[in-house]
């Protein structure tokens, strides 16, 4: 008896919270959001790669040493070599400058059809 007084009244809480959530009635909790930019966590990461103490640069910024390692995981793999990104725009340059070539041979070809008297 007693276990299915329990069962009732679950099922009662349960009916209630959809009920409010329905009807609107719920609160929607969102996180805090940082007044931190992309270009300021770099910088932190490049002065802590540089020698920093973190916690140092924790104080500075208002945050924990849990969120600056966090920061590292998921910027450093976006942190590219200067070397690094000339290699990938050469690579593009060579592929458009390709592309560019194809299409106007294509256009010049079309060209000379289109003037030809069959």
């Amino acid at each position: 008896m007693q276990k299915c007084a329990y069962l009732q009244q679950e099922m009662q809480a349960r009916i209630h919270m959809t009920n409010r959530y329905l009807s609107g009635e719920h609160k929607v909790y969102k996180m805090r959001k940082s007044g931190i930019t992309d270009d300021q966590i770099i910088d932190a990461l490049k002065e802590a790669e540089s020698g920093g103490k973190v916690q140092e640069i924790c104080m500075k910024l208002g945050i924990s040493d849990t969120t600056f390692y966090k920061w590292r995981t998921k910027y450093r793999p976006k942190e590219m070599t200067d070397m690094q990104r000339l290699k990938q725009l050469e690579d593009e340059n060579q592929r458009l400058r390709s592309i560019v070539a194809d299409l106007t041979l294509r256009n010049q070809a079309l060209k000379r059809v289109v003037t030809k008297k069959w």
